[in-house]
């Protein structure tokens, strides 16, 4: 089978040295296709395109939309850093930023709520019975008299810590966004909307007053800003890939090859995203730099075995000093053409079983029914496809023109060198000796028991409060705790839907006993901070009929009393339907981290249990809200992870089996990975990065750029155990050529990524930790845990090392 295999590989490999300039020219063309395509490529977002929009509780999400509003809202909060409100500068402006954010395009005006829209009312008790109007009264005009009627309104209408600060220092605008810009029907640009959001803040925030401006909109503007730092980080990795590059090649043209495709790797993965018609998310703004590290990673395997076979005939140095050749003139040289051929044979099979197990590692996550994630995977897996063609296909016809200069002090120098016995990889390949290599293996196992101990705590969803995509010091995030500090109710709301019967809410006790008891036990939870019903606002009408005794703050039981109690509700506060038929629990939490959410969802569950009636129909269904959006996206995420997980882990060992017919070298690659895998979880609880929509895809890569390490040595190490070579002999010379670039790359990837730990973007800093330590933990895997795992599963026999 493997003779078989290196006679197809033969005829493909010379096929295409021999049709050469064919291959190039038609890599050019692509190429230059590819770069037209991609100046067409948008950079975008969407509200929709972040749910699960499968999961039981977006179901209800997008049933009620329409009637109770989504979870796309905005917040604009205008503060007197004095602390008084009350002035006729302060209600100038707040008044025209009502307007504005009204104005605003895809703005759902009948939704915008703030003290000057004619939907915030109050409603107080008289002689006649209720008397009420809008907050702000018709005949307004700043005074003394007319700023106190208002405060006693706004206390009377309840917007006290909704619509202003419990202080009285600052008001606030609600709005909701929709979709699509309802003027122009085209999808809505948040982008555009935060600039719009910043451009308020500008005019209106001066040395008397501050502006806050919170929601998923101004989240998607601040990162997009951040993420023009990517560019920069891109440019100074590429800079720091070449460098050390080339103090690995020594040569101008082995350095920039390999970075050009690589490049050219990028521009097919963005050309083909636009023509396919998919857009490149601000979230998913890094996949292209991961895609050129994989390129750079398997373009120095190519480098590294075309010098061996065109320079030094196919043998390496470290073979020609250990037969005794110490003159170069001696080693027969060959031409860039074989040299090319013959590392398209070796190296093309175990690329593509690489390159293949990362592409499905990457099309594992389509399984995830939320859209970003699925373009991510579309993105990065066509990414990885590409480098098939541009790394393992076009770098190596590339060098077939290559002639080094000054090639016999070149040659001389590699074998003077390999003369040279290394005490680095003597050390190393003594993992190989029985004692060292049990070591080695007891290390892993408690190293990977304590990664798993440690990976109990790793969060599904967000770790921390506010906005982890940002920097705790962001605006935003600052922002939102100032918004979370004046007013009692902030950004964070997941909303439970009653449904029930038409018109229960006024002809049936019973159901709405059931939702008072429900709320109640609701706001007992912790981490919630208040909880809006309609039964809650019937009691508080009801004792207003009865002269405001508390003690009548309770649900009246006679249809009549209910119907009265309600009977000035509207629609349009968000707490009832039309026909009264679905009645929201508006639940206000602290924080929207991912142990804030499972208590509040897990206690809905045991109280939905408790409080479903068949008769009257009475169902408690999640959710709505931007916290019941995240309590969806976490709930995928976490079913969707080990599933995704073992597919990657099945197809790696799949194609191992088939291309190795080895089942124990087949653990020898993928135990380091699983090990890995599992430490890397753990630095994700250590540093507080949740798995969530960002971070998920990465523990995919990091299973991918390991299989990558891992095979390579492996391929190597096989190859010279054929040959005859003793376990130790044969692991010290697959050091000196495929350990070396492995230990290269690793180093290599690590510190061009290390440099996103300085990002403006939360993020980015924490990707930069986890691939620096993933690109660093694998290549120690495949160099240190391989090779000991090859000693004690595959139970190699000591042999005398060949002469030859």
């Amino acid at each position: 089978m493997r003779q078989s295999n290196q006679g197809f590989l033969h005829h493909v490999a010379t096929f295409l040295i021999g049709a050469r300039y064919a291959v190039v020219g038609l890599f050019v063309a692509i190429t230059v296709l590819m770069a037209w395509a991609m100046t067409d490529l948008r950079i975008e977002t969407g509200f929709k395109k972040q749910l699960p929009l499968e999961h039981e509780y977006m179901q209800t999400f997008l049933e009620y939309e329409e009637a109770f509003g989504g979870a796309n809202r905005v917040l604009v909060a205008l503060v007197a850093k004095d602390g008084d409100m009350f002035t006729t500068p302060f209600f100038e402006s707040f008044e025209e930023i009502t307007n504005q954010v009204f104005f605003i395009p895809g703005v759902d005006r009948a939704s915008v709520r703030s003290i000057f829209t004619p939907n915030v009312r109050f409603v107080e008790v008289v002689e006649d019975g209720f008397a009420g109007g809008n907050v702000i009264p018709s005949d307004f005009s700043p005074s003394p008299e007319m700023f106190e009627r208002v405060r006693s309104n706004i206390v009377k209408s309840g917007e006290v810590g909704r619509l202003v600060s419990g202080d009285f220092s600052g008001a606030m605008v609600w709005a909701n966004l929709l979709e699509e810009n309802p003027q122009t029907g085209e999808r809505l640009d948040y982008r555009q909307v935060a600039a719009q959001l910043e451009d308020i803040r500008t005019q209106f925030e001066n040395e008397d007053y501050s502006v806050h401006i919170i929601g998923f909109a101004k989240i998607v503007g601040d990162i997009s800003d951040g993420a023009k730092s990517v560019a920069w980080f891109f440019g100074i990795a590429l800079v720091i890939t070449a460098i050390l590059l080339y103090l690995y090649t020594r040569s101008f043209w082995l350095t920039l090859l390999p970075l050009l495709c690589s490049l050219a790797a990028v521009i097919w993965q963005m050309g083909t995203l636009s023509l396919l018609g998919y857009s490149l998310d601000p979230m998913n703004i890094l996949t292209p730099f991961l895609v050129f590290a994989i390129g750079v990673s398997h373009s120095v395997q190519k480098i590294s075995a075309w010098v061996v076979e065109k320079e030094f005939g196919g043998r390496t140095p470290d073979q020609w000093a250990k037969i005794g050749v110490d003159d170069v003139t001696q080693i027969p040289r060959r031409s860039p053409m074989h040299g090319s051929r013959e590392t398209i044979k070796k190296l093309l099979a175990p690329g593509l079983i690489a390159l293949i197990s990362d592409t499905i590692g990457f099309l594992t996550i389509l399984f995830i029914q939320i859209r970003i994630i699925q373009e991510l995977a579309i993105t990065a897996s066509v990414g990885v496809a590409v480098i098939i063609f541009t790394n393992l296909i076009l770098l190596p016809v590339l060098l077939s023109w290559v002639q080094l200069r000054g090639e016999q002090k070149y040659r001389a120098r590699l074998l003077a060198k390999a003369h040279t016995s290394s005490g680095l990889w003597e050390r190393i390949a003594r993992v190989t000796e029985p004692r060292v290599a049990a070591i080695v293996i007891v290390v892993s196992i408690a190293l990977f028991g304590a990664g798993i101990w440690k990976a109990q705590d790793l969060q599904i969803g967000d770790s921390e409060a506010g906005v982890p995509e940002l920097r705790p010091e962001a605006r935003y995030n600052q922002d939102a705790a100032l918004i979370s500090e004046r007013f009692s109710l902030g950004v964070d709301q997941i909303n439970v839907v009653a449904e029930t019967i038409p018109n229960a809410c006024t002809e049936n006790y019973r159901v709405m006993e059931r939702i008072d008891r429900f709320a109640w036990n609701i706001e007992n939870v912790e981490g919630v901070q208040q909880v809006v019903t309609l039964p809650y606002v019937a009691k508080v009408v009801n004792a207003g009929w009865n002269e405001g005794n508390i003690n009548w703050r309770v649900l009246p039981r006679d249809p009549y009393l209910l119907r009265q109690a309600l009977s000035n509700i509207e629609t349009d506060t968000g707490l009832l339907n039309r026909d009264c038929s679905a009645i929201p629990i508006l639940i206000f939490t602290a924080d929207h981290k991912a142990e804030t959410i499972n208590r509040v969802v897990a206690r809905v569950k045991e109280l939905r249990t408790e409080l479903d009636m068949d008769e009257p129909k009475l169902r408690f269904r999640l959710a709505t809200g931007n916290v019941g959006v995240m309590a969806a996206t976490n709930e995928d995420i976490e079913a969707a992870e080990k599933p995704m997980l073992a597919l990657v882990f099945g197809a790696i060992v799949l194609l191992c089996l088939v291309t190795y017919r080895s089942v124990l070298g087949t653990l020898c690659v993928v135990i380091p990975l699983v090990v890995v895998s599992t430490l890397a979880e753990a630095l994700m609880a250590m540093y507080g990065i949740g798995l969530k929509v960002n971070t998920l895809p990465v523990v995919a890569l990091g299973v991918g750029i390991g299989v990558d390490y891992g095979i390579y040595i492996y391929n190597r190490l096989d190859t010279l155990l054929k040959e005859g070579f003793n376990l130790e002999e044969a692991y010290y010379q697959t050091l000196r050529l495929t350990g070396r670039a492995v230990i290269f790359t690793g180093l290599t990837l690590a510190a061009g990524v290390g440099t996103w730990i300085f990002s403006p973007l939360q993020f980015q800093a924490d990707m930069g930790i986890l691939l620096s330590f993933i690109f660093l933990a694998n290549m120690v895997g495949a160099i240190v845990m391989l090779p000991a795992l090859v000693r004690w599963l595959m139970r190699r026999t000591p042999q005398a090392p060949r002469g030859a």
